[in-house]
């Protein structure tokens, strides 16, 4: 099957060795992102494979922390999906080239040595950088070692090893700036919201009706604001929570939650103050303080969403 990442380094690294019966992925990368971890357990859903479980470590934590709206995300994908763990490295040596290493059950079968970080601005953007074949067996002894050297991003104890830089919190409000902010109205043209799209998109037969997404307009889904190609951004919410969304349908027309179509319309349901379920009516949104949602772009992979009313944010 034809993908977006058919023609990038991504194809190599993450799905050829499955055909050589391969089921387990271990990742030894300097710089990590939980977006590229959502889009990898995401596409593999799609593509129908359910047999292969990815093992992390991130490097560079060792000297640069991470920071909050990361480490939230990476926290929340490691609790949720049983397939997925994540560790940090806090203790020295880093290697020295980032390492995929690929398993059939517990023994190595094939391993790549890349400049690839596991990132989506690295493997899925970027044009250039190099991988190398190297030993499976060696590459796994390396992997296996920096593991006990490691902990979970989860452990209790994370923030004894590892610096938490809560610089990009919502408290922070660094990002918050007119120059990086676009809004999304709810609201169609003609003022009501839309009665089986938007917030109201589950309002139908054999549907969860929890089920939403955001109306993106043609204009900003071609500025470059928000990644496209179902690529996934994380985003904080005004209201300290963290979603993994992306771009989708025809026309990039919306902006959904990949991992079920329902958490969106769940979270804004909640916000409304009104039942799961609920047919949202643009009376809902009046009587909340709002019709749209306001997003600031932090960088490639992290957003700021806003829905708070009055004047934070706005």
């Amino acid at each position: 099957m034809e993908t977006q990442y058919s023609d990038s380094i991504a194809k190599t690294l993450l799905f050829n060795p499955i055909e050589l019966g391969c089921n387990k992925l271990c990742i030894l990368s300097y710089h990590a992102t939980p977006s590229m971890v959502s889009w990898l357990l995401k596409t593999y859903e799609e593509q129908g494979i359910t047999n292969v479980s990815v093992e992390l470590i991130v490097e560079n934590v060792i000297n640069d922390g991470i920071d909050l709206i990361s480490h939230a995300g990476f926290k929340e994908l490691h609790t949720n999906n049983t397939n997925f763990s994540c560790c940090y490295l806090f203790q020295s040596p880093m290697s020295k080239r980032n390492l995929f290493i690929w398993l059939h059950d517990d023994k190595p079968i094939q391993a790549f040595s890349c400049s690839y970080d596991f990132t989506q601005q690295s493997l899925l953007r970027k044009r250039g950088g190099s991988h190398s074949v190297c030993s499976a067996t060696n590459a796994y002894k390396n992997y296996e070692d920096a593991v006990n050297r490691s902990i979970y991003c989860n452990h209790s104890e994370v923030e004894d090893y590892i610096v938490i830089d809560t610089k990009l919190s919502p408290a922070s409000k660094a990002y918050i700036r007119p120059d990086n902010c676009v809004h999304l109205s709810f609201i169609t043209r003609t003022g009501e919201t839309g009665k089986r799209s938007g917030l109201n998109w589950g309002q139908r037969n054999n549907r969860n009706k929890n089920e939403a997404y955001i109306p993106l307009p043609s204009k900003i889904a071609k500025s470059g604001f928000f990644p496209l190609n179902k690529q996934h951004f994380l985003v904080v919410t005004d209201d300290h929570h963290t979603l993994q969304l992306r771009v989708e349908q025809q026309n990039d027309k919306a902006i959904t939650t990949p991992a079920s179509n329902a958490l969106l319309g769940e979270y804004f349901r909640n916000r409304l103050g009104l039942a799961n379920g609920s047919y949202v009516f643009a009376s809902d949104l009046r009587a909340y303080g709002r019709t749209d949602v306001a997003f600031y772009k932090i960088d490639e992979e992290q957003y700021y969403m806003d829905f708070s009313v009055g004047n934070y944010g706005r």
